[in-house]
């Protein structure tokens, strides 16, 4: 009989503190609290098979037919620049190849490999044989620290617990959201500015603010804009330097204002600094973190654009918090956040002490002259062609023209206007109506030289088909 007891069940009556009275089994009655309420969620019957697994008696009822559905996390996270270009009727003139600026990949067109140094580091990890496993979920201490020493300074020093590695600089938002922000928060966010931010934030159910960067001002923030947004549910302020799409690199002395509403409002920042130090000669882009006297900081980088290699998805993020303002609970919070996935891959964490230590500053020169060089026959040749206003760049790798929609009549907006220029020139630019910002585009200055001549070629030609002066204009001439 003993050896059939153990596959039997045995109805125990319950209520919130445990089981009390007695108790039937077998025949035989029991007296006890042997099973805490809390276990079975209060009150109720339920059976205890005799090996102490507890199911319910009650019989629930039966789903009649398939119905899954996805989760209001999948529902609520959207792409911008997919909605737009998905929905846009891209189709090339066919007597013209195509040329495309609109791919933030430096890699697309070959001309930009990465140094041998890099390559030489990949290499060498791969034959080590040494990370082929896990590492721990916040990377490797011994790459970790590699970062910190490449980045710390004595305004802003590092350690290697302060540096957690993460997939990619995209993961390292992603943490850096997660850990500071719950539901019903909001976050402020440069418009235009990179879409990521809002994809991941609405997914969360957190809510995006935009403040107004100023084309005039090289796409300075409106501080008196951005501050007009804060309040007491505001949980993180995102700043983009150098900026993702515009391009542009902020003063020493911006950045200090920046820090002084940061301040004043006790709300810390999310600096996305992925194209720090791809910055024009003569421009210089200190670091958030060390301008910081007292605002904590999370800044967000990677191997992505610098050294020219995306798709190794090897991003960080350290952590700057000299006043012990975010503590060890944030600190922890992000370690288990970490957790979740296994962060970036190992081969490229094995090899990023060689890549950070051994990279030739040649290689960071060229890549700047190029995208300056590029930059310059860019914004020369448009600024020369009626109806477009382009804003010189001072970094990354990123041009924004604006469109005065008065002189083109035939288009509704700027999705209007770069969709006909794809099907009349083959030219295909990203509308900013992706980054919240109609009658621009962005322009990617990563392509060839030569390319980037070829395009501005055919974008003239393109305006002076569609160009049209105002009436007024008209009225101006026949007087």
């Amino acid at each position: 009989m003993s050896s059939r007891m153990d596959n039997k069940s045995y109805l125990v009556q319950m209520n919130g503190n445990g089981v009390h009275g007695k108790t039937t089994l077998n025949g035989k009655t029991l007296s006890g609290t042997g099973v805490n309420g809390k276990g079975v969620h209060g009150n109720g019957i339920h059976h205890v098979s005799v090996n102490g697994s507890l199911y319910p008696t009650k019989a629930k009822s039966r789903r009649q037919r398939w119905e899954v559905k996805p989760s209001e996390m999948a529902n609520n996270t959207l792409n911008p620049i997919r909605a737009i270009v998905d929905g846009m009727k891209i189709t090339p003139n066919p007597d013209k190849p195509m040329i495309a600026l609109s791919i933030g990949d430096p890699t697309v067109f070959g001309n930009l490999p990465t140094d041998d140094a890099v390559l030489q580091a990949m290499k060498d990890a791969i034959d080590s044989q040494k990370y082929n496993g896990y590492a721990p979920s916040v990377g490797y201490l011994k790459s970790r620290q590699a970062v910190a020493n490449f980045y710390s300074c004595p305004e802003a020093p590092l350690e290697a617990e302060d540096v957690i590695l993460t997939s990619g600089c995209s993961q390292a938002i992603d943490l850096a959201i997660s850990v500071l922000c719950n539901p019903g928060d909001n976050i402020l966010v440069p418009c235009p500015g990179f879409s990521l931010y809002k994809t991941l934030a609405v997914s969360m159910g957190i809510k995006v603010k935009l403040y107004n960067l100023l084309p005039e001002k090289s796409w300075e923030i409106d501080l008196q804009h951005m501050e007009s947004l804060i309040d007491e549910r505001t949980s993180c302020l995102i700043i983009t330097n150098p900026s993702n799409p515009c391009g542009s690199v902020f003063s020493k002395e911006h950045l200090q204002k920046i820090l002084k509403v940061a301040s004043r409002h006790c709300v810390p920042i999310l600096a996305d600094e992925i194209y720090t130090d791809m910055v024009f000669p003569g421009c210089s882009c200190p670091s958030m973190a060390s301008l910081s006297s007292d605002v904590p900081i999370l800044s967000c980088g990677g191997l992505a654009k610098r050294w020219l290699v995306p798709g190794w998805r090897l991003g960080w993020i350290q952590i700057h918090d000299r006043n012990d303002i975010f503590g060890s609970q944030i600190r922890q919070g992000l370690v288990k956040l970490t957790q979740r996935i296994l962060g970036a891959c190992t081969i490229v964490q094995g090899a990023l002490e060689g890549i950070l230590n051994n990279t030739s500053q040649s290689f960071y020169n060229n890549t700047i002259s190029f995208l300056k060089s590029n930059s310059e026959i860019c914004f020369n040749e448009l600024s020369t062609i009626p109806g477009l206003n382009p804003v010189m760049p001072s970094g990354a790798m990123y041009l924004m023209v604006g469109i005065d929609m008065d002189h083109f009549p035939n288009f509704k907006n700027d999705v209007d206007f770069t969709e006909r220029l794809v099907t009349e020139q083959s030219v295909f630019c990203l509308p900013a109506s992706a980054f919240e910002y109609p009658n621009f585009f962005r322009i990617v200055v990563t392509v060839p030289g030569e390319m980037m001549v070829e395009a501005c070629v055919r974008i003239r030609e393109f305006c002076q088909c569609h160009y049209r002066p105002r009436s007024r204009d008209s009225n101006d001439l026949d007087q």
